[in-house]
């Protein structure tokens, strides 16, 4: 899988973690290599679309016009520009400015293609990787891209970033090869995404890292900062009002704009991010044309919101977006560090005291669906009994694992007809009483006396109209629950140290899962600050089934491994499930270009969109 900041593109969330982002599936050309064993790209299961001297990716246009300005939107704010640690706030699309070894194609699953390196190879056990650097890549101050300078990447981000750390925690060794080589020693064989991972590694500056700022103060990859870092991307860093906006301008000198893979790509020359406190603002100040570029987040806005002139004259295009990927877990999640929590059963009780169907056709104009998996609308969610390679997996954790798994398909409570919620509050009021929880002059106490008070942790105040109906749900079974809502700063801090009972979390998926689950559910990760593993899990059976997704040999094993790890989740009730939209909702102004064949897999905006000033005019005439 990609890992990257969250929030790509588009109107940019204030949550905090990390989105893992990959295109999917097609599959041609074989995975050529020389005589040496070069490959001009990796792919974690089957060939590679793009063959060696391959001229552009099929979804771009070659001749897209370079120019004009794109404005996207971002809620919260930012105190920093150092995108490489956890601490702080960072200003988004930070991405834009540092380059990575391999870059992917947005219509392959798990495939990569050669940007600072122009080459890769690796041995068949999957041990190590090689890298051959172009000798043409520089950073923007002209000082070439050398190998120490990938080994001195690898060794920081593992030591300031915990995601970082999880993600490369099998890369043991960096060493320089040659000239314009460098090498990655792994702990284990066997992992076959290895290789393909490291070439997302950003490759950072080592001289401007370790050197000092304007002030003489060493410079720390650890640390916030608003000194703008010294990049190698197709665009650096301009203007920067802190906590508000920062302009980034495109580098007319970009060492890497002729590449194959960039071809059609990177077309605006300045992409400006403004940020709003309040959702409400940002959606008036969208209308309003202070940006260009929003993702519909809200169903009630995008049933409500945009009966507008702009919309009905055709200046704002309202158009939703299809791929075929998994929908990820969005849920409401627990906090195990906390022993209320620990029992299963009373986690299962909050899921029947959730009336979803009551929340879609009141709140959401009934545009979402119901998770029923960590890996939705995929060929990986686990569906009806295991069986075939899936139940091998499951019978050799048998005596780890719900018994469940082996009898019953998971689902989650429907509220489908009257009296469903009153029959499902009373079921998980028999789970608590299993559990020992009783009700004692309207209050749930367990059997030491001690009152069960839950605090649902928001950021987003336009989320307590989905929270509060379901606290009043809760307050029927005796359950002392509140909402509290913090800004995004507070919210950050409170959840990168797991101070909170139940949060809204979102963990991204792809059709290729690897090691980033060990960050989402793996023991190791319960216990470090800023990791994915929210809930705090701890499960030796999760573990080993994380290992089998990691090391699957073929799509097969894949698929069967990753739907034993969904199945072994959704058993464990380790959250609420909440729910999934099956399109991308997209508003923008009417002032862009696309290629005729987009992506399959992603939007690409504004990747491999481009400023169109006919449109424009068009727009400024009627406005």
């Amino acid at each position: 899988m990609d890992i990257t900041r969250r929030g790509a593109l588009g109107l940019l969330g204030a949550t905090t973690g990390w989105v893992f982002l990959l295109p999917s599936v097609s599959r041609k050309t074989a995975l050529a290599q020389d005589a040496d064993g070069w490959r001009h790209g990796t792919s974690l299961f089957g060939d590679l679309k793009y063959a060696p001297g391959f001229k552009h990716f099929d979804y771009v246009n070659p001749d897209a016009p370079k120019g004009g300005r794109v404005r996207l939107g971002a809620i919260g704010g930012f105190d920093s520009l150092n995108p490489y640690t956890y601490k702080g706030r960072p200003a988004g699309l930070m991405g834009l400015t540092i380059d990575t070894l391999t870059t992917p194609s947005y219509d392959e699953p798990s495939a990569a293609y050669g940007l600072i390196a122009e080459a890769v190879k690796f041995p068949d056990d999957y041990s190590q990787v090689t890298y051959r650097l172009r000798p043409e890549a520089r950073f923007h101050d002209g000082t070439p891209i050398t190998p120490e300078d990938v080994i001195f990447s690898m060794e920081m981000l593992k030591k300031v970033d915990p995601a970082y750390a999880g993600y490369y925690r099998n890369v043991v060794r960096g060493e320089k090869t040659g000239d314009h080589e460098v090498t990655f020693h792994f702990d284990e064989k066997g992992n076959r995404e290895l290789p393909n991972i490291t070439g997302q590694l950003p490759v950072l500056p080592k001289h401007w890292w370790e050197g000092k700022d304007a002030s003489g103060k060493p410079r720390d990859l650890g640390a916030t900062t608003l000194e703008a870092p010294l990049g190698s991307g197709p665009y650096r860093v301009d203007k920067v009002y802190p906590g508000r906006s920062i302009t980034f301008k495109r580098v007319e000198d970009y060492w890497a704009k002729d590449l194959p893979v960039n071809i059609g790509k990177h077309n605006f020359d300045e992409v400006v991010l403004e940020y709003f406190l309040d959702p409400t603002v940002a959606l008036e100040a969208f209308k309003g044309d202070q940006f260009d570029w929003r993702v519909e987040n809200s169903a009630r806005a995008w049933a409500t919101a945009y009966d507008t002139p702009a919309v009905k004259r055709g200046d704002i295009v309202r158009e939703e977006f299809t791929f075929d990927e998994p929908a990820g877990m969005q849920a409401f999640a627990f906090n195990l560090r906390r022993d209320k929590f620990s029992d299963p059963r009373v986690r299962r009780a909050f899921n029947l005291a959730f009336d979803f169907e009551w929340a879609n056709k009141t709140l959401f104009y009934g545009l979402y669906k119901r998770l029923d998996s960590y890996f939705a609308n995929s060929e990986l969610a686990a569906t009806g009994l295991p069986e075939g390679r899936e139940l091998e997996l499951l019978e050799g954790l048998r005596d780890q694992i719900p018994p469940e798994v082996f009898t019953t398909p998971y689902t989650n409570p429907v509220n489908d007809k009257p009296g469903a919620q009153r029959e499902h509050l009373r079921q998980a009021m028999e789970l608590l009483r299993e559990a020992g929880w009783e009700i004692d002059k309207g209050v749930l106490r367990n059997k030491a006396g001690e009152a069960m008070t839950v605090e649902f942790l928001i950021a987003d105040p336009n989320f307590e109209r989905v929270v509060l109906p379901y606290v009043q749900a809760l307050k029927r079974l005796g359950i002392q629950a509140s909402v509290r809502t913090v800004d995004t700063s507070q919210y950050k801090s409170r959840v990168d140290n797991f101070d909170f009972d139940i949060i809204t979390h979102r963990w991204g998926q792809s059709l290729s899962p690897g090691n980033e689950q060990r960050d989402f559910w793996g023991s190791e990760a319960a216990d470090q600050s800023g990791s994915q593993n929210v809930v705090g899990i701890k499960n030796p059976a999760i573990d080993a089934l994380i290992n089998k997704v990691i090391y699957a040999e073929s799509r097969e094993d894949l698929v069967a491994a990753t739907r034993a790890l969904d199945r072994v989740l959704l058993w464990n009730h380790y959250v609420v499930p909440q729910w999934y939209s099956p399109s991308d909702r997209t508003a923008r102004w009417n002032r862009f270009g696309h290629p005729e064949m987009m992506p399959k897999y992603q939007v690409g905006f504004p990747t491999i969109w481009w400023y169109d000033p006919e449109k424009a005019a068009t727009i400024k005439k009627q406005g």
